[in-house]
């Protein structure tokens, strides 16, 4: 069966990450309550996309996974162990990135390596396999500002990739970028998410975006933060070439995507009455 082979994950595929019972509160005058009650897993080799509106949590909750904050109640764990701290077995890729501007792209897609003592001739041989991948092996020697936004947004990619995480964290990392980049830059992750089997959790605010790359989609409700929906999803395994608009314009599509935008203008809808 295709998805089996693509690696689609279910119930029985092993749990990377798993939330349980997560809520987070920002300590200030008010107390603001930025999540409540998430309990989520990510499976070896899901796409996880995370849609909701702005101010929802979803960035909160990666940074959690991610090991930059602690929530305040919960648990958070990576394999079963508590997640302590930012760990190169969860990349991240921001939706600005930030390359470091006094190096090569080849450069600054090693770092990561270099910092972890990776020998150096498995050090090269990693940083030119993502420069490839990422088609930027002709720009290997340029510095980010000589760069165009996708091609940044490349770079950190292939930042991210070449240490071979278990999980990689995306926080709308295209919504910066033109739509034409952003379907190629979509392109890209994609081919590279069949290459590597890599679990991707992907936060965007565009449903179309979510249903063309995602396994799975996780609708967020507003503030305080709650997962409300889980959709399974297949079409980004139609979503290539001469196929990509047929899948996007079929029936079974547009009804996913106006059973989402529903849940989210709902949401929209209550919290400005």
């Amino acid at each position: 069966m295709v998805l089996a082979a693509c690696g689609w994950a279910d119930a029985q595929t092993d749990v990377v990450i798993a939330l349980n019972e997560v809520y987070l509160t920002y300590n200030s005058d008010n107390n603001v309550n930025a999540l409540e009650n998430i309990n989520l897993n990510l499976h070896e080799g899901e796409f996880v996309c995370l849609l909701g509106s702005s101010g929802c949590g979803k960035s909160t909750l990666l940074k959690i996974i991610a090991g930059f904050i602690t929530p305040t109640g919960g648990t958070a764990l990576m394999e079963g162990q508590p997640i302590k701290g930012a760990d190169w077995h969860r990349g991240v890729v921001f939706q600005q990135p930030p390359l470091y501007p006094w190096l090569t792209v080849e450069d600054n897609i090693k770092f990561g390596l270099k910092m972890r003592g990776v020998a150096a001739n498995e050090s090269q041989k990693r940083t030119e396999e993502y420069l490839r991948k990422v088609g930027l092996l002709e720009f290997r020697n340029n510095k980010p500002y000589e760069l165009s936004g996708g091609m940044k947004q490349r770079v950190a990619i292939a930042r991210a990739l070449v240490n071979s995480p278990r999980v990689l964290l995306m926080d709308e990392p295209f919504g910066a970028l033109d739509a034409l980049t952003r379907e190629q830059m979509q392109t890209l992750i994609r081919n590279i998410w069949w290459e590597t089997k890599c679990t991707i959790l992907f936060i965007t605010h565009d449903v179309d975006e979510a249903l063309a790359l995602g396994t799975r989609v996780v609708v967020m409700s507003r503030r305080p933060g709650k997962i409300i929906k889980e959709i399974k999803t297949d079409f980004t395994y139609s979503i290539t070439g001469e196929n990509s608009n047929r899948t996007r314009y079929s029936t079974r599509f547009q009804m996913t995507r106006e059973e989402i935008l529903d849940l989210i203008n709902k949401q929209d809808l209550c919290y400005n009455i």
